[in-house]
């Protein structure tokens, strides 16, 4: 079962257990719960649902692993030649780290596939 959710002008795909890196939030905190409500598509192994533009009544629920970390350092530097002018700044994104607990899609219909069937299917896409 997966979900693609909007966040922060981005969609995520994501299933139960997922981490990801969000935009920073400066209102949370860690181990609080956070409810994403734009749902754009799900799907639990049958067919699809999509919404129009969202699904009405669908959320993800994540935890927040971390309220605050930083991304990686990205290096500006501006350099016109022959002017003798150079100038050089950085620049690290903050982000929140949360943890997928739950994806709640009403009316969605939940396939299980028996663990030998899906190992099966996985050798065979491989």
């Amino acid at each position: 079962m997966f979900a693609v959710f909007e966040d922060g002008g981005r969609q995520f795909r994501v299933k139960t257990g997922d981490v990801l890196a969000i935009d920073y939030r400066s209102d949370v905190e860690d181990g609080q719960t956070i409810t994403f409500d734009k749902v754009l598509l799900a799907n639990g192994g049958g067919p699809s649902i999509v919404g129009q533009p969202v699904i009405s009544g669908a959320a993800v629920t994540a935890e927040v692993v971390l309220a605050q970390m930083k991304g990686v350092k990205l290096e500006i530097q501006t350099f016109h030649r022959r002017n003798a002018s150079r100038r050089h700044t950085g620049h690290r994104q903050k982000y929140t780290r949360v943890k997928i607990t739950n994806i709640a899609v009403p009316s969605l219909q939940v396939v299980e596939r028996p663990a030998a069937e899906a190992a099966v299917a996985a050798t065979a896409a491989n």
